[in-house]
């Protein structure tokens, strides 16, 4: 019986596992959260419409039960808290870094062989968080960050060609957040390089959108997207359990790749059974190494605030 567990049933977790459930790709999809009778619920409203949609993915909901996500072949992580107003961003970290240590150590008990896909925010220390806890091999705990954030970037470019965004291929770099590097070199449409299609102006103005794509959303709704990252999460699930062999962008752990080492950073890897099956390391110019450095240093930064906090010991 094939088996994924989504842990945190919140907008992302549920949608994840919405999206998973109609995908048809394995029995039993479990979402588990801490409060009580939430996923219970949620995955009930979900199993009501099998019919409708014509999936046949048995979906089970259960209250901090990690038991019954025993033997899952993928687990994603979703769970911890929004920053709130007034709370610093030491504060989130620390509180989101201690439930993912905990849901991480439960994960690992229950299902040592799964691939574990990390979503909790801030992304790229949160899936740093899993993997020190996990002691799993760095290819099999992953960072979700540049299947969203790429998907916002074809979006947008979708929207000023007037083009559908399944004809663009687009490729970002770097850190979940303002220190993305998107890469218009390697960005096409049909095979046609974009900068032939959008001036240079307009796709600046494009590659800025990406980089405050979730901010923008937080202003408009006043809270986190959610559509959009459980489908990129979902879309990591599919990618391992049909054992894919794609090409995607995602946090990684990175041990010498790109010249940098002992951190989670977002980069093009190739996807499949075993999770990470090879980091593709890409010829960068000048401009491009340059942006890359810089975002690891953010990222360095915010991980050596967690290093401080000795959660990790």
């Amino acid at each position: 019986m094939r088996k994924v567990s989504v842990i945190g049933a919140g907008n992302v977790g549920a949608t994840c596992a919405n999206v998973v459930a109609r995908k048809n790709i394995v029995n039993n999809v479990v979402l588990l959260d801490i409060k009580e009778g939430v996923a219970e619920g949620k995955a009930l409203d979900m199993w009501q419409t099998a019919s409708v949609d014509y999936f046949h993915t048995r979906v089970k909901g259960v209250t901090n039960d990690y038991e019954a996500t025993k033997d899952s072949e993928v687990v994603v992580i979703t769970s911890g808290l929004p920053r709130k107003p007034g709370m610093s961003r030491d504060d989130l970290i620390s509180t989101n870094a201690k439930i993912v240590k905990e849901v991480t150590e439960n994960v690992v008990k229950y299902s040592p062989n799964a691939i574990i896909i990390v979503v909790s925010n801030p992304l790229d220390v949160m899936a740093y968080t899993a993997f020190m806890t996990a002691k799993l091999p760095k290819e099999r705990v992953i960072g979700m960050a540049g299947i969203l954030d790429s998907s916002r970037y074809k979006a947008f470019i979708a929207d000023e060609l007037k083009i559908s965004p399944n004809c663009i291929h687009g490729l970002l770099l770097g850190g979940h957040g303002d220190s993305m590097v998107p890469l218009p070199r390697y960005t096409s449409v049909a095979g046609i390089p974009v900068q032939q299609l959008i001036d240079k102006d307009r796709l600046d103005a494009i590659i800025e959108r990406t980089r405050k794509g979730g901010g923008e959303l937080v202003k408009l709704m006043g809270t986190s997207a959610w559509y959009a990252p459980g489908a990129a999460a979902a879309q990591m699930v599919e990618a391992v359990i049909d054992d894919e062999q794609c090409f995607h962008p995602v946090a990684a752990y990175l041990d010498g790749e790109y010249g940098l080492k002992d951190l989670y950073l977002g980069v093009p890897i190739i996807l499949g059974r075993q999770g990470i099956e090879r980091i593709i390391q890409i010829d960068l110019n000048k401009e491009e190494r340059e942006m890359l450095d810089k975002s690891a240093e953010s990222v360095k930064a915010t991980l050596e605030t967690l290093k401080g906090m000795n959660i990790l010991d």
